[in-house]
């Protein structure tokens, strides 16, 4: 049985059935049947509720005539993720919009909410990142598709035709090696930053600590930006008209 964290205990004493159920219905039977939900699934979806939460204040809330401190949070957040892709994308970035912000909120909760003492954060488990990386990946590809049509796959053979045999591998592995990018990075910042900061907790229990949890707010908040900046620039490059 591995460790849980209380509300990984909680989930499972009150949800490990359908949950086995379902695993069992695509043939992935939970290697603890008895606690399915792992440490990293549990705190992704209570960060998933904590945004929808989130939200559903916000859009509750929304007033053009007095707008409360949350709403101009929101617009603050928006317009700045906003801003940054019309930058690198150009005039078509306002449908991205959503699906970055989403993307950096996402992520940087998923990064701080190990700072909250029981609780881990779920993208120092590679699964997480790779969950992120993965549909980002799709999705840029997709829009370059939606956006060009067929045209958007000449960009893989070159500007030439007889370079095609050269350029279709290479930029087969560039492409494959932008979802791992994406993954390791997230991934191996967070783990890290987590372990640091557990050590000198465990070590020096007062004030210096304190240094590290700053520093490990900084690099949350670093890597969610890095995350979508570089989704930002992915999506450019798939949504332009010339390669």
């Amino acid at each position: 049985m591995p460790e849980q964290l209380p509300f990984t205990q909680f989930l499972n004493q009150h949800l490990a059935g359908p949950t086995n159920a379902l695993l069992n219905a695509i043939h992935h039977p939970a290697l603890h049947p008895k606690a399915p939900i792992s440490n990293w699934m549990a705190m992704e979806l209570l960060v998933a509720a904590l945004l929808i939460a989130f939200f559903v204040i916000v859009r509750s809330r929304l007033s053009v005539e007095s707008p409360g401190g949350v709403q101009h949070l929101a617009e603050m957040f928006h317009e700045f993720i906003g801003g940054q892709s019309h930058e690198i994308i150009g005039h078509d970035s306002d449908q991205f919009t959503p699906y970055l912000s989403t993307l950096f909120l996402f992520i940087l909760v998923m990064n701080l909410i190990g700072l909250i003492p029981t609780f881990a954060s779920p993208t120092a488990n590679p699964a997480v990142p790779l969950g992120l990386a993965l549909p980002t990946w799709f999705y840029y590809h997709y829009q370059g598709v939606r956006k060009q049509g067929l045209h958007y796959f000449k960009h893989f053979l070159g500007p030439v035709w007889w370079l095609a045999p050269l350029m279709l591998p290479i930029e087969i592995v560039s492409h494959a090696a932008r979802a791992m990018s994406l993954t390791i990075r997230l991934y191996a910042n967070i783990f890290a930053g987590d372990m640091v900061t557990l050590v000198f907790i465990s070590l020096i229990p007062v004030f210096i600590p304190v240094i590290f949890l700053g520093l490990h707010i900084f690099v949350s908040l670093l890597q969610a930006y890095i995350f979508v900046l570089l989704a930002t620039v992915y999506l450019a490059g798939a949504v332009a008209e010339e390669h």
